[in-house]
């Protein structure tokens, strides 16, 4: 008993831990689509990882609410997205120079459309 506390605890633990590259860069909250999101970055790099319960979600379904939670945070278009459901890393396009810094939006209306290629694609605004 003593050995499965232990280990859900473990489990518990890692939900939100960074990759070794993010290790020590804060993380910035968001929530968007019904997805909530730790953005972390690092250059022109970021790391999104899923916080919240969803039943068996698929990259095809959490992929836009990632990248618009990145471009969001990080002022900059999401260049490449890879990763699964539960994480996905960005390499970021800024333009010319570095990226501007996190950006703390306070509230997003989003509208989601489906694609008929299965995929979907997500239309953000800042709330006023």
């Amino acid at each position: 008993m003593r050995y499965a506390v232990l280990f859900t605890l473990a489990v518990l633990a890692a939900c939100d831990t960074p990759s070794p590259d993010f290790r020590g860069v804060p993380a910035h909250r968001v929530s968007m689509g019904g997805s909530d999101f730790d953005i972390r970055i690092k250059g022109l790099h970021a790391e999104a990882i899923r916080t919240n319960v969803q039943w068996a979600p698929r990259m095809a379904a959490t992929a836009p609410q990632g990248l618009a939670a990145i471009e969001a945070v990080s002022g900059c278009r999401v260049d490449k997205l890879t990763g699964d459901q539960a994480m996905m890393q960005a390499r970021l396009d800024c333009g010319d120079g570095p990226p501007p810094g996190p950006r703390f939006p306070q509230e997003w209306e989003c509208e989601a459309y489906e694609i008929d290629t299965g995929y979907g694609a997500l239309d953000c605004r800042p709330y006023p």
